[in-house]
């Protein structure tokens, strides 16, 4: 009778332990979601405040008042105003399209040029494949920064040239990726059939490698382009960027680090925006690569 009593207790199943798998990747995939609105919410603001910065503040940013300089921040002045009296919210807002649109422009120029190394080495292979793969390893030998230094000095002090320094600096990043994808791809069932039923090289080309190759490309878009604002922000908190009195981030940094001790918002503000713009574009590039 004792067997026969512990019999069904041995043949009873546990199903806590199949629940408790089941409802973990669940709940990571709904923190992930989180994150992500959160991210998209943060780059929205920030797109808006590049498109219509008039609508989110009323001060002029080179404009300020000697007798409300050092203010802290209160309702009347989000982020305080600087030594000169100046909102530096409205410096804030109005500063975000000269970072953006260099952004933009440094990852066109390192997609394009990059994207069309990648694509020759990758595709067409051999020769081509040899030389510019060595080109490839050339500049990511050189620290991307510091790159971006030489070109930005070569070429003179200013913004456009340091999204240009910046976006040659991402070529050889770009360039890697693709190949990969494009050597990936190229060589796949469907590919092949294609070659077999009459296709041209660039029919697939552009219809079967290049469409089955842009989430990772995007996704690396993202991510550098949120690099690329840290970049153009340390060029100009260096003094290669546009001169005072810009309301560029890394000018603002680098004006108020003089007041760091005593007046904390003036490199506070204006890092903590660039900072929740990198990392929700380091979020959204995440969720990109992972397809949801």
């Amino acid at each position: 009778m004792v067997a026969l009593a512990a019999l069904p207790r041995r043949t009873l199943p546990r199903r806590t332990l199949p629940r408790r798998t089941l409802r973990l990747p669940a709940a990571k995939v709904r923190i992930r979601n989180v994150y992500t609105a959160v991210a998209l919410l943060v780059l929205l603001v920030v797109l808006a405040w590049a498109l219509v910065p008039e609508l989110f503040t009323g001060y002029d940013p080179n404009a300020g008042v000697p007798a409300d300089k050092f203010a802290p921040p209160s309702v009347d002045h989000l982020f305080g105003t600087d030594q000169l009296g100046r909102d530096i919210f409205a410096r804030v807002v109005f500063g975000t399209r000269s970072a953006v649109l260099t952004a933009l422009f440094a990852v066109a120029i390192g997609l394009l040029v990059g994207g069309l190394i990648g694509l020759i080495a990758g595709f067409f292979g051999r020769t081509s494949d040899a030389v510019l793969g060595r080109l490839i390893d050339i500049l990511l030998a050189i620290p991307g920064f510091l790159l971006a230094v030489i070109v930005v000095v070569s070429m003179g002090f200013a913004t456009v040239n340091a999204a240009i320094a910046v976006g040659i600096s991402s070529i050889a990043v770009f360039g890697r990726l693709i190949r990969s994808e494009v050597l990936r791809v190229k060589n796949q069932a469907f590919v092949e059939s294609s070659y077999l039923i009459g296709g041209s090289r660039f029919t697939v080309l552009f219809a079967h490698v290049l469409p089955n190759a842009y989430r990772s490309v995007l996704a690396l878009a993202v991510l550098q382009f949120g690099l690329s604002i840290i970049s153009i922000s340390g060029l100009a908190f260096l003094g290669y960027g546009n001169p005072p009195p810009s309301p560029d981030w890394g000018l603002l940094v680098a004006e108020g680090k003089d007041f760091l001790y005593r007046y904390p918002w003036l490199v506070y503000a204006p890092g903590l925006v660039m900072v929740a713009s990198v990392i929700s574009l380091n979020q959204l590039s995440k969720s990109i690569g992972r397809g949801n």
